[in-house]
């Protein structure tokens, strides 16, 4: 092109192709010279415009969203949000250059413009997802969605974003209508329905999740199979993050809480209360009727006191009934060691104040075997902390494994390698 002969659209342009001319250089390098030039103006004219905006500009807005009360606006400088919208600033006043810097060059000005446009669009989507991320940030402060998997479908959304983004610009490269990229993706959903099966399950999952209330982030989950015991941390469009006990985390499908069965123990916090469940283990060969004398003892104990002399009277009056037959042991009732040991576990439980008298309190025998006879405390402790739990938990059982003693109780335990060796002993005495 011979700019001399032609209408000079850029008076910039000319003018510097000239005085390049006059140095002596040829039309061609004239141009390919001029473009460089121009290409190094316009990066510092962008590299002056983004650093206002991001050192001045920038400072200010800051400077005002620390004033404000809300937190969205933080939300936004968070999520790049400002930076994005510079971005865009600096992309378009690129393209508006860009015919300027390739004049000579005429073949590369629609590249040069599609390759600017196709960055403007991808500016453009990064910042309708950081509005997007902002918006799931803001509700997350709020107390009716803090449990609601906001993750989920904020991936969502910006899937979507970035679909729209890619069909623009497919129809951008290709010269083709949106709809028939359109066309082309139903011909190929096979293929894709294949490649993203997990994102999709993934998302008819945390639908299914979000929907049923199955999960929420905060909730204790148990899964054994994937190895997750403890609060979900986050629930996205493919995975839950779980943060067990030991401070480990593990990723679990979202479609997995759908197909296999998990524990949530959200009940058990809603209550107020957390299940103590373990049982004693006594030897039946210490179990005895209580002579008078120790009931005489069992009086002296406070918890006890009244429902041993209320069962005396009760028993008195049913065995003077029986006339002569009370003569023979087996037909009068008396009181055992076990089961008076067994009403003093459950007054101990029931006074104490750790323990909530709103749910089941109950001291049961369970079915004996070859290990004794389980007596069971099932009850609830009013606080569910963990560390908490254990403490009340361990102290009914330092109480009550040392006090059966005091009833003529026997704990079973397995024979030990002392046991036999004392056994052997004594045994080699004798002989």
């Amino acid at each position: 092109m011979n700019i001399r002969n032609t209408e000079v659209q850029s008076e910039v342009y000319g003018w510097l192709f000239e005085k390049l001319m006059d140095l002596g250089l040829s039309e061609k390098v004239a141009h390919s010279v001029n473009s460089v030039l121009l290409i190094i103006v316009l990066g510092i004219l962008l590299y002056v415009v983004d650093y206002l905006f991001s050192k001045v500009l920038l400072l200010f807005i800051l400077k005002t969203v620390r004033k404000t009360k809300t937190k969205f606006d933080d939300f936004l400088i968070r999520n790049k949000v400002v930076k994005y919208f510079m971005h865009i600033i600096t992309v378009v006043i690129a393209k508006y250059f860009l015919p300027l810097i390739f004049m000579g060059f005429p073949k590369w000005i629609g590249a040069m413009v599609k390759i600017t446009d196709i960055v403007l669009i991808v500016t453009i989507g990064l910042f309708i997802n950081g509005i997007i991320k902002s918006v799931r940030d803001w509700f997350k402060t709020k107390k009716a969605f803090e449990d609601k998997p906001l993750d989920s479908y904020t991936q969502v959304v910006t899937m979507l974003i970035f679909f729209v983004c890619g069909i623009i610009i497919f129809s951008m490269l290709t010269g083709k209508s949106p709809y028939a990229f359109l066309i082309s993706l139903g011909a190929a959903s096979a293929v894709l329905m294949l490649i993203f099966k997990d994102t999709i399950l993934g998302f008819v999952a945390s639908i299914q999740v979000s929907a049923n209330d199955m999960v929420r982030v905060g909730d204790w989950v148990e899964m054994p199979k994937y190895g997750a015991d403890g609060d979900v941390i986050s629930i996205n469009l493919n995975t839950v993050k779980v943060k067990n006990w030991d401070k480990t985390i593990t990723t679990v499908p979202t479609y997995a809480f759908i197909t296999d069965s998990f524990k949530n123990w959200r009940g058990m916090s809603e209550s107020g209360g957390r299940r103590i469940k373990r049982s004693i283990h006594l030897k039946m060969s210490s179990f005895r009727f209580c002579a008078p004398e120790d009931l005489e003892k069992f009086k002296k104990y406070r918890l006890i006191k009244d429902y041993i002399i209320e069962k005396e009277k009760e028993i008195a009056e049913h065995n003077t009934k029986l006339g002569d037959a009370n003569m023979i042991s087996v037909n009068i009732r008396r009181l055992t060691n076990i089961g008076i040991f067994r009403i003093y576990a459950e007054k101990y439980i029931f006074e104490k104040s750790e323990i909530s008298k709103q749910m089941t309190i109950m001291v049961r025998q369970l079915e004996p075997t070859s290990k004794g006879l389980p007596l069971e405390i099932y009850c609830f402790s009013s606080d569910i902390r963990w560390v908490y739990y254990e403490k009340i938990a361990a102290d009914i059982f330092d109480h009550l494994l040392t006090v059966a003693s005091e009833f003529g109780l026997e704990i079973f335990e397995e024979p030990s390698g002392s046991d036999f060796a004392k056994l052997i002993e004594k045994t080699n005495d004798k002989n």
